[in-house]
């Protein structure tokens, strides 16, 4: 199976709010918004000084049927075509 990414439209301040899709063969996969999470994070010191740390991409919600051996792939995709995020932006 060929796995290609296709696009993503999630934005700042909150990024992980977008619509994947991905190509499979032939098929277009279409991704319910707010399917993907970061690894990073947002904190405030003492002073509350921000701190922003952009981390890789995980998919928490997957289109009903997807093929189970291309999720890595996807995840993978993903990671190479969307800028991290740091789960905070939107704060």
């Amino acid at each position: 199976m060929k796995v290609e990414f296709v696009s993503y439209d999630g934005s700042y301040p909150n990024l992980c709010s977008g619509t994947l899709i991905m190509k499979i063969d032939d098929e277009l996969w279409k991704f319910p918004s707010y399917s993907l999470y970061s690894g990073g994070n947002v904190w405030f010191d003492a002073e509350w000084s921000e701190h922003v740390e952009r981390g890789s991409w995980g998919i928490s919600y997957w289109p009903e049927n997807y093929p189970e051996d291309t999720k890595e792939t996807t995840i993978e995709l993903v990671n190479a075509n969307v800028n991290y995020g740091c789960c905070g932006g939107c704060v």
